[in-house]
């Protein structure tokens, strides 16, 4: 039988995980008595966790408290968690990478040796991704209450020349591509799906009337949206290699991928200028034809100009 700390400290690791427990269920799991587990269930209300009963099944869970209690993490678990704080200690939501640094240094502090080994493994072979533009948390809190409670959102957008709209959506979801986050929603005035960068975007409180929700975007539509709609320049290539050759050399959130045939392929993506257009799918080693816009077929001679030039 554990002893009396050791049994409440495996008692709360257990009403910690998102479930409810029966009193049998946890007599079972401890060793004990259901009366033993009433007892310890009162203890740990008396050093202060909420521990709720719930009604109808002599069950218990752990509510919601004034102050946050230790978590108890299994290995898995604070590995997850160790790893989540390093990226967010230099991601891109503002004013959250000091008190990222203090978490982790609390949480590896406490690691055993063997998870501390694991995680600076994994750091060490995994590539940071370049941080895009930071995003303010209270956006990012403000459009997911949005999206989450069904209710319309009006907000200040800036697009990419600087100009300034305000715009009036039904917020469906958030995605990150690892750079930047976007807000996919059904814009109102324009009576059509819309993708939003959250870094362009600053909404107006309180939020609109609820909505029912429409039928979502396909992930190819969303896709879509990420990878060009917020840029600049699209264009639209024909490369000559197999659609899965390609699919597997490129993320959906850079472009679409469109089989024409067994050996070729049509590609759509976006970028801030011609050169990145061009540089990028010139880089693919792949011969390639453009075929839209006519703007991006005129500066290949400046391009090439240009390179021929560096040659001396």
């Amino acid at each position: 039988m554990l002893e009396t700390s050791a049994r409440l400290l495996k008692l709360l690791s257990l009403l910690q995980s998102p479930r409810d427990w029966s009193g049998t269920a946890l007599a079972e799991q401890l060793g004990v008595g259901v009366r033993t587990v009433r007892r310890d269930v009162e203890k740990l209300r008396n050093l202060g966790y909420p521990v709720d009963a719930v009604p109808g099944v002599a069950g218990y869970r752990l509510g919601a408290g004034a102050a946050l209690p230790p978590l108890l993490l299994d290995d898995e678990e604070a590995v997850a968690v160790a790893i989540g704080l390093r990226a967010a200690a230099t991601g891109n939501v503002a004013g959250i990478e000091e008190s990222s640094v203090r978490a982790l240094t609390k949480l590896e502090k406490v690691l055993p040796s063997r998870l501390r080994h694991r995680v600076r493994l994994l750091q060490s072979v995994a590539v940071t991704p370049s941080v895009g533009a930071s995003v303010s948390p209270d956006v990012v809190m403000a459009v997911a209450t949005a999206c989450r409670d069904h209710q319309r959102l009006r907000f200040d957008y800036r697009s990419h020349d600087g100009t300034s709209t305000v715009r009036t959506t039904e917020p469906h979801r958030l995605v990150h591509t690892g750079r930047r986050w976007y807000l996919v929603a059904w814009d109102l005035d324009r009576d059509d799906w819309r993708t939003f960068r959250l870094d362009r975007l600053e909404p107006r409180i309180p939020t609109g009337p609820r909505f029912t929700p429409r039928e979502a975007p396909d992930l190819a539509s969303t896709t879509r949206g990420v990878a060009w709609g917020a840029y600049r320049h699209q264009a639209r290539f024909i490369l000559q290699a197999p659609a899965a050759v390609i699919a597997d050399r490129i993320a959906p959130t850079v472009g679409s991928v469109e089989a024409i045939d067994d050996t070729s392929c049509a590609f759509t993506t976006g970028a801030n200028t011609l050169d990145e257009l061009l540089l990028y799918v010139g880089l693919l080693g792949i011969d390639f034809r453009i075929e839209s816009p006519q703007e991006l077929i005129d500066h290949v001679p400046v391009l090439t100009a240009r390179l021929t030039a560096a040659t001396g």
